[in-house]
């Protein structure tokens, strides 16, 4: 009985593994027939945040790269994880509409965390410059960036540029 089931089903698994291969490749062959399109690219955006005598922050484009690839995590935020002093930076569209948004938090008061022998703590740190940057996917359609601040009273525009 066994032999006979195994005789049955050995031919079965054979037939279906074959099938499979064979459709892999015509659809293997169809996709070089077609054009492709332009692979999608990455623009990484390079900023240096500082803060003045009187303590407002001021924001300077340093640098911009576009390079080849495509990302593979897409960052996202829930709006409860946003603190006071986190930097919200929006790309917008020629059209005038919100391309992508990502949130940076606090660049000049990053939290570091210091071992110690009772265990993990974490620290806030005051600085007065420090550098971020921030990177999406790239789009031939995005004409400026801008960086809005978090505080208590709602958002504040710190820096906007054409790109």
């Amino acid at each position: 009985m066994k032999n006979l089931l195994n005789l049955l089903i050995v031919p079965v698994f054979l037939f279906y593994s074959f099938q499979k291969d064979s459709e892999l490749k015509l659809c293997w062959n169809s996709t070089v027939e077609t054009p492709t399109k332009m692979s999608d690219r990455i623009m990484y955006l390079f900023f240096k945040a500082e803060k003045d005598e009187s303590g407002n922050e001021k924001i300077v484009l340093q640098e911009t790269k576009i390079s080849e690839g495509r990302l593979k995590f897409t960052p996202s935020f829930d709006r409860s994880e946003i603190r006071t002093g986190d930097f919200m930076i929006t790309l917008i569209k020629a059209d005038g509409k919100e391309a992508a948004q990502q949130l940076v938090k606090n660049p000049l008061h990053p939290e570091l965390e210091v071992y110690e022998k009772e265990g993990i703590s974490r620290h806030q740190a005051a600085l007065q410059n420090a550098e971020f940057s921030v990177r999406f996917s790239y789009s031939e359609d995005i004409r400026s960036v801008k960086i809005e601040k978090y505080t208590d009273s709602g958002l504040r525009l710190l820096f906007t540029q054409k790109l």
